[in-house]
């Protein structure tokens, strides 16, 4: 069956669409929409692949026998047809057969390791894990963009200071495994002439991407990247093949190679002497190593044939995806849920407005959100694909910066990601409020108009919301004053017992099932005795400052008081948790650090500038800790706030008969309860607020008796209630004892009991001077069962009747918010 080589798709389509159904109808009902697209025409290329295996008799082509001499004759037509599928000069290239795409990048970088000097290493931020890994060999390395490449090419010199005269390899996609974005070709050619380095730049192109559904056309030697890696299985879908084709100008670069293996060598002496002489007339000569994979690349000369058969020519495919993406884009894109909101929010470029020369490949990189603004699980849209037979892929799709530039994840919330657990397949795919991966549905050669409206009535069957509105929360209890509340301000401490950080207004911070985020995950613990230092003891800590920087990923950390001239005035803190920056389990002293009389196992920090900082500005030896979420056993903790007697209504006296059941208990002892709500390194539970109401009361008390009132800092709580500008009324003092759950927004938290009072509140805060309130006035007016209570704990109880909303994945609390109390 040929083909018609009608470039409008409809001839193409019905072609496919009879081989598919008439000859494999075990293919029926699958619907291929990744690189598996190929499968079904491997399939048809496997009958004459097999005749040709049980018709002749191959042999290691590095022999002189009649079956080895058969193979090298193939081999070396096979190579000129691949050259020549390219459009490529065997006079200007060569092609070397290689396991995969990835096994031709190692051969270049193996070379290019070898080179005197070493190189330097550029690439591109939506390259293929493949070529990132590259820098690991590279003496130095830089990752691009567009517009880096560009003014490179034009005038901008990299790696400058490095002194010596090396070499560069610059690498990059020819098109994006992970949105289909294409890159221009002629960066190579750019690069070669208008560099004013004055360094030998090479470029590595990764062409597996493009080739699969484009041709690729090296007529212009002079032009051309100085090596391209590519996969045929991707082209061809059999056999598992790769290939790396350099070009011959660049060829030097394997001259300093020093691996040889059987194959590459003329000559090898190793008795007495050590002494080769390698094959040199040819790059594959010196570089396939080893036998060849013959039988693999004697089906690369079947599928070939299958393929022009089949196919006509790679425009055709090219013409025929790429109305298949156009058509896959358009019906994705205008999927809306019953409140107009978009189904799916998409990352490729929109193939039916592409601009410049690049263009996008037949790729549609998306992921879905339900009517409340939700990511839907990239996990469970997989399962329930493959439940229908849809080909898809999901997750990071092996491309780290180009995962990171279109979901916004900046290096430091992929490391947080990584210490909170997640790893590359894991089904924990929406953290933080973001997904960590994208659905890829990618388009082939045997992929079908059909193929394509299937998909989009899948999305539009399980994924699409037809209900007119959002779902409204249900109402709370109204307070018992009309009083209306607001959230005054909101503090964070990141590291314990130090200093807080206000919360800027306009800014939405994250509520954690462990509280806000970023509090209290640090701490600093004595070197001699592993105890968490508290302001009870060093007051001065009140003094340390952090700021979260979350441009360049750091707490900044200064002291506001005088620091000894040799220490530095702020350190940096990376929020991410980098295993490099911690002592390793072979140096880390056995024993575990307590806080608050628990035992725990934090990661303790390995750099000298940052504990001495701590050290010297407290004048106590201390290193700083990190107990970040996701632990278990003692590197987690759980909250011990409940409610107190004194926020326990009296009920009347009841007759108690003689074998009824006994009266209930007390609520145990705050020091003594845990339940399983898991909190980092505060004292009692996730969150603590105070209300401004509250603090008035104590402080008209305080000068009452001639003391000076306090600031609400002293209390360090997390959370400010105060009255609303516009109302009239006070809020009641203390009324926050009676409360059982609380609104802030949208959100609801639960109450957990009032907080129990220790003499840190008579540090000044913003000095570290000690004085006897409040805490003096607080045992008078605040005492309960022979505990001092101020303020009150909570935690994060949801969002109410729409769990399944952006905001319930991804909880925040803002300055000004409204807060409604309930009972």
């Amino acid at each position: 069956m040929t083909t018609p080589k009608t470039l409008d798709g409809a001839g193409y389509n019905a072609a496919v669409e009879r081989f598919r159904d008439d000859e494999y109808p075990m293919l029926q009902g699958s619907v291929y929409l990744d690189h598996a697209g190929t499968t079904p025409y491997a399939k048809s290329l496997m009958d004459r692949f097999a005749q040709d295996m049980t018709a002749n008799l191959f042999g290691n082509p590095h022999s002189a026998s009649a079956s080895s001499q058969l193979s090298t004759s193939r081999i070396e037509d096979i190579r000129l047809r691949v050259l020549q599928f390219f459009n490529a000069d065997p006079l200007e290239f060569d092609v070397v057969f290689v396991a995969n795409a990835t096994a031709g990048i190692k051969l270049v970088v193996e070379a290019m390791r070898a080179l005197p000097g070493s190189f330097d290493y550029a690439y591109h931020q939506s390259s293929h894990t493949s070529l990132v890994g590259v820098r690991e060999e590279a003496r130095s390395s830089v990752c691009l963009d567009d517009r880096q490449v560009e003014d490179w090419a034009a005038s901008v010199s990299l790696f400058q200071g490095n002194g010596e005269d090396v070499p560069t390899l610059f690498a990059y996609p020819a098109q994006s495994n992970m949105d289909g974005r294409r890159f221009p070709l002629a960066w190579a050619d750019k690069l070669r002439r208008d560099s004013t380095s004055g360094k030998r730049i090479y470029t590595l192109l990764d062409a597996a991407a493009l080739v699969s559904s484009s041709p690729l056309d090296l007529s212009c030697a002079d032009t051309a990247p100085d090596f391209i890696v590519l996969s045929f299985y991707k082209i061809f879908g059999f056999p598992d093949l790769g290939a790396l084709i350099v070009r011959r100008e660049a060829e030097d670069v394997f001259a300093s190679r020093r691996y040889f293996g059987g194959g590459t060598v003329d000559m090898v002496v190793s008795v007495k002497e050590q002494w080769h002489a390698s094959k040199n007339h040819f790059v594959h000569e010196r570089l396939e190593d080893g036998t060849l994979p013959m039988h693999s690349i004697i089906a690369l000369d079947t599928a070939l044939d299958v393929h022009r058969q089949l196919f006509g020519s790679m425009p055709n495919v090219a013409a025929h995806t790429l109305f298949l993406s156009r058509r896959l884009y358009g019906g994705l894109k205008f999927l809306r849920h019953g409140n107009g909101e978009p189904v799916c929010t998409i990352y490729s470029p929109d193939p039916n407005s592409q601009t410049g020369a690049h263009g996008t490949g037949p790729v549609v990189a998306f992921n879905i959100r339900n009517s409340l603004g939700a990511w839907v699980s990239l996990t469970e849209v997989e399962k329930l694909a493959s439940l229908k037979q849809f080909h898809v892929r999901t997750g990071g799709v092996c491309n780290p910066g180009g995962i990171a530039s279109v979901l916004g994840l900046e290096p430091w919330e992929m490391k947080t990601n990584f210490s909170s657990g997640f790893r590359c397949g894991t089904e924990n795919d929406i953290m933080a409020g973001k997904p960590t991966g994208v659905i890829r549905a990618s388009l082939g050669a045997m992929s079908t108009t059909s193929d394509v409206d299937s998909f989009v009535e899948f999305i539009r069957e399980f994924y699409l919301d037809k209900s007119l509105a959002l779902s409204q929360s249900e109402p709370m209890s109204q307070p018992r004053d009309l009083s209306r509340l607001h959230v005054h301000s909101i503090s964070i401490y990141p590291i314990k017992s130090c200093a807080g950080y206000q919360v800027p207004e306009g800014v939405d911070w994250e509520v954690r099932p462990e509280g806000l985020a970023w509090d209290r995950e640090w701490c600093l613990v004595h070197q001699g005795s592993g105890q968490a230092l508290s302001q009870k003891r060093y007051p001065r800590m009140s003094l340390v400052r952090a700021t979260l920087d979350f441009r360049r990923g750091e707490l900044r950390v200064r002291y506001a008081g005088r620091v000894p001239a040799h220490l530095p005035g702020e350190i940096r803190v990376p929020l991410s948790q980098n295993p490099a920056v911690f002592q390793s389990s072979a140096t880390r002293r056995s024993r575990s650090s307590r806080v608050c009389g628990e035992e725990i196992v934090a990661q303790t920090y390995a750099s000298a500038e940052i504990n001495d900082f701590f050290s010297g500005v407290l004048n106590v030896p201390c290193v700083l800790a990190r107990f970040p979420p996701g632990g278990q056993g003692k590197s987690m903790r759980h909250n011990k706030a409940h409610l107190q007697m004194h926020q326990i209504a009296p009920s009347p006296p009841k007759l108690i008969l003689p074998g009824s059941f006994p009266a209930p208990p007390s609520p145990p002892d705050s020091d003594t309860e845990r339940t399983e709500r898991r909190i980092l390194l505060a004292n009692e539970s996730p969150i603590l607020a105070i209300s401004l109401a509250s603090v008035e009361a104590l402080n008209q008390e305080i000068e009452r008796t001639g003391g000076k009132a306090v600031s609400p800092a002293v209390f360090r709580a997390n959370i400010v209630l105060g009255s609303s500008p516009q109302s009239h009324n006070t809020q009641a003092p203390y009324a926050e004892d009676t409360w059982s759950r609380l609104r802030i927004g949208r959100h609801e938290f639960k109450m957990l009991g009032s907080c129990r009072r220790c003499h840190i509140v008579c540090i000044n805060q913003e000095t570290a001077e000690k004085s006897e309130e409040p805490f003096v006035t607080l045992s008078k007016t605040r005492r309960f069962e022979g505990k001092v209570f101020f303020g009150t704990h909570m935690c994060y109880g949801g969002l109410v009747g729409e769990e399944s909303s952006w905001e319930a994945q991804f909880p925040t609390v803002r300055v000004g918010e409204g807060v409604v109390p309930g009972w």
